[in-house]
């Protein structure tokens, strides 16, 4: 017998571990004639599900095994190892039929729910337990009987071995390893001496970590990423051996010799024991009780039924009988379908946990994706957008044809999604639900970046070669080679950059690391553990499946998307400060959709904080298409991406819904289907239209045609287009006709979007849309309390209120509350958003309020509360944030005080050491008042540095606002709007500086990371060191600057590597051109011109001043001062003439002055 195949194999799913992509792998074994693999990853079965469902397809025999970490000792006990012990020792465990995959999963989630300690560990009390459908091999040189031998330890090898033996009776081996190490050759002799003695079998494995002898160095690498070493370091984690990967038949026995020639056939032996079937196709949907043993179909039907009932009250005076039974014939249609299909229970356990979130007030969505084309969904209160009214398709989600789970994704607000989870754990039981795990993948850019820190090549090299890969979130590198020259030269330049690539190009698309789904939730009718295995990361509380989404539902299990919407959480905010105001409860649900305010405010593209509306490029879309009905709004949703934007269909739509094109059907049958989009194809629903009216497909073949479009595969396009024509010309419509309709729903079907998604999303849009129209306020302050934490976004929020006219006030220490509050059209900063004050602080400072009524000044407020809770950063902190303002007292003089009067609020009668400052003392000792000494003020930019320091950001003013007039003249754009300009673009941007870090590059030389804040957000500039060498003097903390540069759209973040640095000021003394003071002719008087001629003469210098005044009759006259009048331009000399209530003052710029 010649055989061999290997046992003990890591795949990718041994994170960063692993080089072996499942995929490679099995075409290599195809390649060297095995007829089966087993995989064996660290702890875990992540990959099990892909191995066994690709495995098959190649006729190969998947083996689903597990390397396992054992404690020394009790799983459940965390301590650092004895000196003769290991934390943990490996073993190799694989499933030999469907009792042996259970006890797998079994054995892998009690390593992570139990026992992780540096690894996911099991023990030997546990691994009896399980150890039934098992067979086990004694692992790597980390095994516990190959380590003992090492050690010289064969009384203890000896023991284990028999320990093993009696445990798996007949499935116990002793691994023999052929990875070239010279201690496993030791071992290899000791394993045969104990095999021979305890008529153990040998069995041969490579404990593969990568696929080919040349991906050893890749493999190295990784290990270096895994641990955040360089190659360099002495001290890390590496293997001494390139002889990790999937060899030959040969090749292991040239390593192992002749002597193992047994252990290698013994690989027969196992594969021919281990027969698990991982099963498919059958669906385990969780158990839904019915009440009085009535059927889950009839249990839907009278729900459904009633549901409808309770719309048709909705539409009262609006329904016609016409209409009525329209809605009557779908639903039985549905109902139908849905119980053919067998997912009733579905449908019931999703209204369930929807009919729970509306009874606790967890607001959640009308909708998301197909969904809401189901008029069951609508009528059971799943979805609130009415499928009729709005022809969606039921056939888009649920297609009879194509059996197949409907997918349910339900938006929950942010904070309490987690109650509607918590209630399905407790409903259907807590070991038949989780949540899903998803791999994180190492992309093109970041691998490069990893890789090169491993190799230790400069930073600033590495990060210039990343940056040469397109910015597209899917791109791959080696898409990138062919796609940029510069990249593929690199490769060219040195050998250094060749090995950066090349090994970045092996690394690519691995598996980094393991999280919890954003939204994914599996529900079962039988514990989990009996299906899959369970995980959660160390430190973490949620526990989540092993398998990703797609293999859980390949598993046949269901799974039920529950996502997070911050937009709702702001919506029931809004609706709850609405309430508290006005006593009256706003039902979102039911505002009116024909709003002129709501549409005059999307016109104009005042959509900041308006969900799916608030980008540049949204808002400039709208004011051109400028909707005036809901069903724009559907459409906006559908328009607005990369398909319909890069193609006329934007153009075509905006030009039709003006009158400015005339608008033709090739067909009269088009018309009722195309009208609302204005003859464009844009809609998924209208190709399925088209399809059914024109060519007579059924709607489940309609949608098979929407699914041909979107992938765009050839030969079964080809087959519909067939289809198509022939269908059309039996209904008399010419084959060129039926031709050319068919190539237009493939060209720009395939840009067509799911109406059912752009209608519950357009719906959430104008409710956010309605409730900035007509609630400001209310509105404005759910989105600054939602974006808190966000300080790009709270700078962008705070800039919008005032372009709305709402003011920003400051916390306030006898107004605010915790959070932000509404007073009449302002709002109030709350005394939780500045920082260092905790909420525990904020409640004894509103208690004592309460109490005791209004702090007359902080000395009151000092002496009041509590200063061991209120302690003295929190006092600084408010002071910074003008939280004492209302005194009149300088934030300075405050601070300036506070030494003295913590003092003296301590200060007794009898203490003898009462402050000089003093002056009375109450009854009880305490001391009433306080004076404050003459300390000098906050000038306005010490004040606002301070409130920044505080807060975060800037309220009260931007040091910025004195340039505004040159910021106008010299920027090309703001850092909000960043976003919409295309990669490698120069820009220009104003702004302060609030942040630098200066480090050494690798070749010793100095950059900077510095951070620009205007006031619409923040950037990161990349300062290299020629700039840095003559910009040293410049880029420090609060410069106000005008920064040149390259912009890069980076993966989650945006760049400017820096070209050029300005002081405004410098600027401003280049540029400035001349001064104007604006002037009404009745504000003139001589008093007023004597106020104006002592501000200019007190500031000389050598730029005019000109007066434009302007008349009763609205003529305006321009009169240049005498040269006598001449002024130096500086910040203070405009500070003192905006001082002057009678006169506006401009500083005029001109880039050639």
């Amino acid at each position: 017998m010649s055989y061999f195949a290997h046992l003990h194999v890591h795949t990718e799913y041994s994170l960063l571990d692993g080089a072996i992509r499942i995929g490679d792998m099995l075409k290599k074994a195809k390649e060297l004639n095995m007829d089966a693999v087993a995989v064996t990853d660290h702890g875990n079965l992540f990959g099990c599900v892909e191995f066994f469902k690709e495995a098959k397809e190649l006729n190969i025999k998947p083996i689903v095994g597990c390397e396992f970490y054992v404690a020394p000792a009790d799983r459940k006990i965390r301590r650092q190892p004895s000196k003769d012990e290991r934390s943990s020792y490996h073993l190799i465990c694989l499933a030999m039929n469907q009792e042996g995959y259970r006890n797998l999963c079994r054995l892998s989630t009690a390593g992570y729910l139990e026992g992780f300690y540096y690894n996911p560990r099991i023990d030997m009390e546990i691994l009896r337990e399980c150890s039934e459908g098992l067979l086990v091999m004694s692992a790597c040189l980390k095994g516990y009987i190959p380590y003992m031998i090492q050690k010289g330890r064969i009384d203890k090898a000896r023991k284990r071995a028999e320990e093993f033996c009696q445990i798996f009776d007949g499935r116990f081996f002793l691994e023999v390893q052929a990875n070239g190490l010279p201690e496993q050759e030791q071992v290899n002799r000791g394993l045969r001496e104990l095999s021979e003695e305890l008529s153990i079998p040998l069995v041969a494995t490579n404990d593969c970590h990568y696929l080919n002898r040349k991906d050893a160095e890749a493999h190295d690498i990784l290990l270096c990423i895994q641990t955040g070493k360089s190659v360099n370091d002495k001290n890390r984690l590496r293997f001494n051996t390139d002889q990790l990967y999937f060899k030959s038949r040969d090749e292991m026995l040239d390593t192992l010799g002749e002597e193992f020639l047994d252990a290698i056939e013994n690989t027969k032996l196992v594969v021919d024991m281990c027969n698990f079937e991982m099963k498919f196709g059958k669906y385990h949907p969780p158990l839904y009780d019915t009440p009085d043993g009535s059927s889950l179909e009839d249990l839907l039907r009278d729900k459904a039924w009633e549901g409808l009932k309770r719309r048709f009250k909705e539409m009262e005076g609006s329904l016609s009988e016409e209409l009525e039974i329209q809605y009557k014939d779908r639903l039985r249609y549905e109902l139908d379908i849905i119980s053919k299909m067998g997912f009733c229970g579905y449908f019931l356990i999703v209204a369930d946990f929807c009919e729970f979130a509306r009874s606790r007030g967890i607001p959640m969505g009308p909708g998301r994706g197909s969904a809401a084309g189901s008029l069951v969904a609508y009528c059971l209160r799943i979805t609130n957008i009415d499928p009729i009214r709005y022809d969606l398709i039921f056939e888009r989600f649920l297609n009879p044809q194509r059996i197949s789970m409907p997918d349910i994704d339900i938006d929950f607000c942010m904070n309490r999604r987690d109650e509607v989870i918590d209630y399905v754990t407790r409903r259907y039981g807590r070991d038949r639900v989780s949540q899903i795990i998803t791999f994180g993948t190492m992309k093109a850019k970041a691998v490069i970046r990893d890789v090169g820190r491993s190799l230790q090549i400069p930073y600033s090299e590495t990060d210039r070669i990343a940056k040469l890969v397109p910015d597209r979130a899917d791109i791959t590198l080696r898409e990138a080679l062919k796609e940029e020259p510069a990249l593929r030269e690199v490769m060219k330049e040195s050998d250094k950059g060749k090995k950066l690539i090349e090994i970045s190009l092996a690394l690519e698309g691995l598996c980094r690391h393991a999280s919890t789904h954003a939204s994914g939730v599996v529900i079962s009718d039988r514990p989990l553990i009996d299906y899959l295995p369970l995980y959660k990361a160390p430190n973490h509380k949620e526990i989540t499946t092993q398998y990703s989404m797609e293999c859980v539902e390949k598993l046949g299990l269901i799974k039920f998307d529950f996502l997070g919407l911050k937009t709702l959480t702001v919506i029931a905010q809004t609706l709850d400060l609405i309430e508290k105001e006005t006593g009256n409860r706003i039902d979102i649900q039911s505002i009116p959709l024909d709003d002129k305010d709501t549409y005059r405010l999307i016109s104009e593209g005042k959509t900041t904080g308006v969900f799916q509306l608030e980008s540049r490029g949204m808002k400039n879309l709208l004011r051109r298409l400028k909707p005036e009905v809901f069903e724009d709004l559907i459409a906006i949703v559908a328009l607005y991406r990369p398909g319909p934007l890069g193609s006329n269909m934007v153009e075509e739509f905006i030009e039709g819904k003006h009158g400015k094109r005339e608008i033709r059907y090739m067909l009269p049958e088009l018309e009722p289907i195309l009208k609302e989009t204005y003859g464009v194809i844009l809609y998924q629903e209208q190709v399925m239209r088209i399809a059914q009216i024109v060519a007579g497909y059924s709607m489940s073949e309609a949608d098979e045609l929407r699914k041909a479009i979107g992938k765009k595969k050839p030969e079964i396009l080809r087959a519909h287009r067939e289809r198509f024509i022939e269908g059309a010309i039996k209904r008399g419509i010419s084959k060129g006709k039926a031709e050319r309709l068919f190539d237009l729903i493939d060209k720009f079907g395939g840009y067509g979007f799911n109406k059912s998604h752009s209608a519950a999303y357009a719906m959430i849009a104008y409710q956010t849309a309605y409730l900035k129209a007509h609630y400001p306020v209310q509105f404005m302050i759910a989105l600054l309390t939602q974006d808190m934490g966000n300080q790009d976004k709270t700078i962008k929020n705070i800039a919008e209120c005032k372009e709305m006219g709402i003011s920003i006030l400051p916390p306030d220490i006898n107004e605010s509350q915790a959070d932000f509050t509404g007073v009449g059209n302002s709002i109030r900063f709350g005394l939780a958003a500045v920082k260092n004050v905790g909420i525990k602080a904020v409640e004894v400072i509103i208690e004592e309020r309460e109490k005791n009524g209004p702090f007359k000044d902080l000395f009151d407020f000092c002496k009041r509360v509590d200063l061991s809770k209120v302690n003295r950063r929190v006092i600084e902190g408010l002071i910074q944030a003008g939280a004492f303002d209302y005194t009149g007292i300088d934030g300075g003089v405050l601070m300036g005080s506070l030494d003295d009067i913590q003092k003296a609020c301590h200060g007794r009668r009898n203490g003898g050491q009462l402050s000089m400052f003093s002056q009375g003392i109450d009854q009880g000792g305490m001391l009433e008042s306080f004076i404050y000494p003459d300390i000098s003020p906050w000038d306005k930019m010490e004040r606002l540095r301070r409130e920044r320091e505080a807060l975060g950001f800037y309220i009260s003013g931007h040091p910025l606002d004195s340039y505004s007039e040159m910021i106008r003249e010299f920027s090309t754009t703001t850092i909000d709007d960043l976003s919409e300009i295309r990669d490698k673009k120069r820009v220009r941007i104003a702004g302060a500086i609030t942040g630098v870090k200066i480090k050494n590059t690798k070749k010793g030389d100095k950059m900077a990371n510095i951070l620009l804040e205007d006031a619409t957000g923040s950037i990161e500039a990349i300062v290299f060191s020629d700039l840095l060498k003559r910009s040293m003097e410049i880029i420090r903390d609060e410069d106000l600057v005008l920064l040149t540069g390259v912009l890069e759209h980076g993966e989650g973040e945006d760049k400017i590597i820096a070209q050029e640095i300005i002081r405004l000021e410098e600027l401003k003394r280049k540029h400035l051109s001349h001064i104007e003071i604006h002037l009404n002719e009745a504000d003139i008087s001589k008093a007023t011109l004597m106020d104006l001629r002592g501000i200019l003469i007190k500031y000389p210098g050598s730029f005019p001043v000109k007066l434009r005044v302007r008349c009763e009759d609205g003529k305006e006259y321009v009169i240049r001062a005498s040269r006598l009048f001449n002024v130096s331009g500086d910040k203070e000399l405009l500070r003192e003439l905006d001082t002057l209530s009678c006169c506006k003052v401009r500083s005029i710029y001109g880039k050639g002055a």
